[in-house]
């Protein structure tokens, strides 16, 4: 046997298929570092079983998948095939010469294996190579990690290398196996034990129950005969009592049926009147609303005249004050005229008066010159003297002549003063008026803007309240329209149901048969299925339906005879079967036990949570009375043990328990929603009644808002137009504020000029008058200078007298003329400033004038539009006021009727009292009876009640258990004497008997099935004890025969030395330690952790083929275990392998080239592509022959 092939896919670094066949020689795999050689071992190892990714080099099982590369797409499985020749039947179990595993691993986590293409489990697998050495614990596979294992200072390691290599591995397994067996028998047996200390203790008293149970069932079977019986006597008689009442019943009902008809007619009657009168009322509030209307346009019209009166007396007013303006201001301009033509003659006259003194002047100026012509031939001296003194004299002159002027330019100040003083007492005196009218006109102008502001807040509100109705307008238009989309939907969904309902849709084709003859008239007596003759809330639908089952298709008849009827009709028509309930003898009593009501999770009986006609009472009650509606199982539980399971329990969510204690549950699978339509089919009837009210409701909401927003519309219209009169009123106000705002502009501007020129004046006044005064100090000056040149000159000349006078007159006129010709240049310039000052106030009053004038044809006409506007007012107030007194007439007509009609409704109220008095009296008499009828009917259907809920049985199936009585009263004895017996038991628990027999059948099982189990314990223990022993004999002859073969092999491979293998433990060889001592040649025995490397490296290496020697394995994977070794040894370790390939077949991964020399065949591993691993082949011999053919 060897292995044949290797093929990989996905495995690790070899995404593609890959093929490695081998010979029965050696096979060496070689590589650089990183190309994927030893993932080739990896595959081997992995095949065979391995688990541990650590062992495979990875850290999760999923990492032996391809992954991808940056070309690649990752694998999404790994798969390894290992093909081995079994010609030498190595493998007993295999017929088959050739055997393939193989392994497939999913990124799913998924792993398949496979023998022969058989798919097999990993335990088949290993027991596959057990004890071949080839498992995941055998020795076919040596790595760097086998090595390790046997250099391990623990000695306890290497045990499993000779296990496998001893051939006990098959017995540990089945002694492992044996032992877990031996450990769940332990397990079973210990819970049988428990198991029967429970049941022991309920044996005993479950027997004591059971003989109490066996009793009672015989007293309440006697009680129940009894019972039955009585209350049959008991409703009979009833029955009896209950026909009088019922015809008395009839005759009182027929008085009241026709008192209720007259009555009914007399409030038909009432209602007219009633209707007439509201009509009145509507008729009588729209002539109300009608004759406000017209009372509000009315008052508008006559407000608007009002403002429009108003304005125009306020216009004459301020034509009025504008034309007294006119005249005031007409009287002060012809004054300033005249100031005006008086400064301008006085600059004239000025100008020829300068023009005389300055002729005067030059004619003195040239008789001076001419005498200065003539005392030329005086001294020299006297001439100067004198001509000085001329010049003294004519300054000083000059000098008298300015001061004179400012003299009299200080009298015309004082004038000018004296005329504005009186000019601002009168501009003062213009100004506090104009002021007090501005001040009225602001006044009203702030009254009229906060009639506008008021106004426009008016408007505003209007505008908001608007908005406000145009949005109701718009919610209540489309919550109409949303109700009336509704009410079709609703119609159409009750229009679909009641057909449903009419074709009787869900209901079996029985039903449907008996339906539609009983409809044709072909059947009489057919009331309906019992799901059309109750209702039922939501809460409890799915209870009931679960309750009633196939009882909802129930079909309730009249009598017998109407069944019967029915049932050979369906018969006849081929249509079905179906189940009949007779009204006439189907009978029920609803459970009366009042305990159950207390108790926690109680909802109700079944037949009290529907809603039915009295009628029915017998029906509901037989299908439903004995039936308990609980919120959750749980509750149900709960409540049918503590009644010992003794009516019917029905959860909220449909869960069933049974009596007796059986339950049934699950998921809910209605009866075809029958009574879910008819309960939505009421339901949408009552919601559309109560969407009608709605939709009415909404109607008139449509309409009160649209008749809401038309009159916020007409209220807006009326303050808009309060709103642009207000507007006119401000516009006029503001028209006259700034005319008095320029009125007063300009009188403030005058006064503030005149006081400008006040203050000039008076700072002028200070300056001429210093000048003048200076002037005149210098005529004196000048004057003294003058004397003292002529007293000089004289002196010097005192024969010239007559020519100095002359000279000095001369001088005095020439100096008399300057003076008076710089008087003349003063006065005319200040009176040319007067002039200038006045011409420009003209000029501004002028303007005034203009403005005035424009503003009285502008109030004019204002006055003359109002006046037109007032007209038309007082025409439309005639027309309103002519319909007012129309509807004044309309509404006292209508208030009139209105007397009429409650007199009328009055008369009939009072008949309607008297018919009322009447029907209450009848109805007191159809009462009494009523209740003497429901009393007797109830005491009936107590009795049947009590029939159902003690014992579930109809009327007729009770009269099949009545037995004779000797008399009521004696019965009534012993059934007083049956319940004391029953009492005095206590407590019972029927089910006791049926669990007594249970608990007691499961005891005797339990104790049968103890022993059984215990002989089950002694065989094991056994057997483990033989394989123990048998493991024991062979591990011992094989370590022998390894210990022996390790001596030879390694004393071939290191050329001398001795080795031995020593167990730790001799007294148990089955779990000690496995020691190794060595003593290479030349040196000292010692312990193999004591060695180096390399040499503990070759002892392993020899242990290993010591192995091999004694056991020897059909192939055998070396990944290079020889790296550690000098040259030498790998070629001594190469060359053994050379001797040993006739047994054992190598595969060999290895960097070594003493061990590719001794191969036979070489695989080359590189990695072409990144990531990718490929495989080569050479075959050595093939290749020698080749070489040497060449040589």
């Amino acid at each position: 046997m060897y292995l044949k092939a290797l093929e990989i896919q996905g495995f690790k670094s070899f995404p593609d298929k890959t093929v490695l066949n081998f010979g029965e020689d050696i096979t060496a795999i070689v590589g650089p570092n990183g190309s994927g050689k030893s993932n080739i071992s990896d595959a081997i190892r992995w095949v065979m079983g391995e688990q541990s990714s650590k062992s495979l080099r990875g850290v999760k099982m999923e990492d032996v998948i391809f992954g991808g590369t940056e070309t690649r797409n990752q694998m999404g499985f790994a798969q390894v095939t290992l093909v081995l020749d079994n010609t030498e039947h190595i493998f007993p179990s295999m017929e088959e010469t050739e055997v393939a595993v193989t392994r497939r691993y999913y990124r799913s986590g998924e792993s398949e294996y496979y023998i022969n293409k058989q798919s097999v489990r990993l335990r088949d697998v290993n027991e596959l190579f057990m004890d071949t050495g080839m498992g995941r614990e055998g020795y076919s596979i040596i790595g760097q990690g086998r090595i390790d294992e046997i250099l391990s200072q623990k000695s306890g390691d290497r045990r499993e290398i000779f296990e496998e290599a001893a051939g006990i591995s098959r017995f540990r397994y089945r002694k492992e196996e044996t032992e877990r067996k031996l450990e769940r028998t332990e397990e079973n047996l210990m819970r049988i034990n428990d198991k029967i200390a429970e049941l022991e203790l309920q044996v005993e008293p479950l027997r004591a129950q059971a003989e109490t149970a066996k009793q009672y069932l015989i007293y309440r079977d006697e009680l129940r005969l009894l019972e039955i019986s009585v209350w049959l006597e008991n409703l009979e008689t009833l029955k009896t009592n209950a026909i009088k009442l019922d015809t008395d019943l009839s005759l009182a009902r027929e008085e009241l049926k026709k008192a209720n008809a007259d009555l009914e007619a007399l409030y038909a009657a009432s209602e007219q009147f009633s209707a007439r009168i509201h009509e009145n009322d509507i008729a009588q509030e729209e002539k109300r609303a009608q004759l406000s209307e017209l009372d509000a346009q009315v008052k508008e019209q006559e407000s608007a005249v009002a403002v429009l009166q108003t304005g125009i007396a306020h216009n004459e007013e301020n034509i009025a004050r504008v034309e007294e303006e006119l005249r005031s201001q007409s009287d002060r301009v012809g004054s300033m005229d005249a100031q005006i033509a008086q400064q301008r003659a006085r600059i004239e006259e000025l100008e020829r008066s300068k023009n005389e003194v300055e002729t005067a002047l030059s004619e003195l100026l040239k008789q001076a010159e001419e005498l200065s012509k003539n005392a030329g031939e005086a001294a020299s001296e006297a001439e100067t003297l004198r001509a000085r003194e001329a010049l003294a004299l004519s300054a000083a002159a000059d000098s008298r002549a300015e001061v004179a002027a400012l003299r009299s330019t200080l009298s015309e100040m004082d004038e000018r003063e004296s005329a504005i003083a009186a000019e601002q007492e009168s501009g003062e005196a213009q100004l506090s008026e104009t002021r007090k009218s501005a001040a009225e006109n602001r006044k009203a102008l702030e009254s009229a803007q906060e009639e506008a502001d008021a106004i426009r807040n008016i408007i505003a509100g209007h505008t908001m309240k608007m908005q406000g109705r145009i949005e109701r307008e718009k919610e209540t238009g489309e919550q109409h329209v949303s109700l009336t989309m509704e009410m079709n939907n609703l119609d159409s969904r009750i229009r679909l149901l009641g057909e449903m309902e009419k074709e009787y849709e869900g209901f079996n084709k029985a039903v449907r048969t008996v339906m539609q003859a009983s409809e044709r008239k072909a059947l009489r007596g057919v009331r309906g299925p019992v799901a059309n003759l109750m209702k039922v809330g939501k809460k409890y639908a799915v209870a009931i339906e679960i309750a009633l089952g196939a009882g909802l298709q129930n079909i309730v008849v009249e009598r017998e005879e109407d069944a019967k009827s029915a049932i050979q009709l369906l018969k006849q028509r081929d249509g079905g079967r179906a189940t009949f309930l007779p009204l006439s003898s189907i009978r029920g009593e609803a459970l009366r036990d009042a305990r159950v009501q207390n108790e926690y999770g109680y909802v109700g009986l079944a037949s009290e949570l529907v809603e039915y006609d009295r009628e029915y009472d017998g029906i509901f009650k037989n299908l439903l009375g004995r039936t308990v509606v609980v919120e959750d199982l749980d509750c149900g539980i709960t409540i049918s043990r503590r009644f010992s399971n003794a009516f019917r329990i029905v959860t909220l969510d449909g869960q069933v328990l049974n009596r007796g204690g059986s339950m049934t549950g699950g998921s809910i699978s209605r009866s075809a929603g029958i009574l879910s339509r008819a309960g939505e089919l009421r339901e949408l009837t009552a919601r559309r009644g109560s969407l009608a009210e709605k939709l009415d409701l909404a109607a008139k909401a449509a309409e009160d808002a649209k008749r809401e927003l038309a009159k916020a519309r007409y209220e807006l219209e009326v303050a808009q137009g309060q709103q642009r009169a207000a507007e006119d009123a401000v516009l006029k106000l503001q028209g006259d504020k700034n005319h008095y705002d320029l009125l007063l502009s300009s009188l403030r501007e005058r006064l503030e000029s005149l006081d400008t020129e006040r203050e000039t004046i008076a700072r002028r006044r200070g300056e001429v008058k210093r000048v003048a005064e200076e002037k005149e100090a210098l005529v004196l000056s000048q004057e003294k200078e003058a004397g003292e040149l002529r007293a000089q000159a004289e002196k010097s000349l005192s024969g010239q007298s007559e020519l100095l006078r002359s000279t000095s007159r001369l001088g005095d006129e020439i100096a008399e003329k300057k003076s008076v010709l710089a008087g003349y240049a003063a006065e005319r310039e200040t009176t040319e400033k007067s002039l200038a000052s006045l011409e420009g106030l003209r000029a501004q009053m002028q303007g005034d004038e203009q403005s005035r004038r424009a503003l009285i044809e502008q109030y004019r006409a204002a006055s003359e539009q109002s006046q037109r506007e007032i007209g038309t007012h007082e025409t439309e107030i005639a027309a309103l006021s002519g319909k007012m007194t129309e509807k004044r007439a309309e509404l006292e007509a209508l208030s009139k009727a209105k007397l009429a009609l409650e007199a009328e409704r009055s008369q009939s109220d009072r008949r309607g009292r008297e018919l009322n008095e009447n029907v209450l009296n009848v109805e007191r008499s159809v009462s009494k009876l009523e209740q003497k009828r429901a009393t007797s009917a109830m005491e009936e259907q107590q009795i049947l009640d009590k029939l159902w809920e003690n014992y579930e049985l109809s009327h007729s199936a009770a009269q099949e258990q009545r037995i004779e009585l000797e008399s009521v009263a004696k019965a009534s004895r012993r059934i007083g004497e049956l319940k004391r017996a029953i009492s005095g038991l206590g407590a019972v628990n029927v089910g006791a008997i049926e669990e007594f027999e249970r608990v007691n059948t499961r005891y005797t099982y339990l104790t049968t099935q103890r022993d059984d189990v215990e002989k089950a314990k002694g065989e094991l223990v056994g057997v483990i004890d033989s394989i123990t022993s048998e493991m024991t004999v062979i591990f011992k002859e094989q370590f022998a025969l390894i210990r022996e073969s390790f001596q030879e092999t390694f004393l071939e491979l290191f050329g001398g030395g001795k080795a031995t293998l020593e167990l730790e433990d001799e007294n148990d060889v089955l779990s000690c330690g496995i020691e190794i001592k060595v003593q290479p040649p030349g040196k000292a025995l010692k312990t193999i952790t004591l060695l180096s490397g390399g040499e503990k490296a070759f002892v392993a290496i020899a242990l290993y083929f010591a192995i091999l020697k004694v056991h020897p394995t059909p192939f055998c994977v070396m990944d290079e275990i020889e790296a550690a070794l000098d040259e030498p040894n790998v070629v001594r370790v190469a060359n053994y392998m050379r001797r040993i390939t006739s047994k054992t077949q190598f595969i060999v991964i290895t960097h070594r080239r003493g061990t590719m020399e001794a191969a036979d065949v070489l695989y080359g591993v590189t990695m072409q592509e990144r990531g990718v691993s490929k495989v080569l082949t050479i075959n050595m011999n093939d290749m020698a022959k080749e070489l040497n053919i060449k040589e």
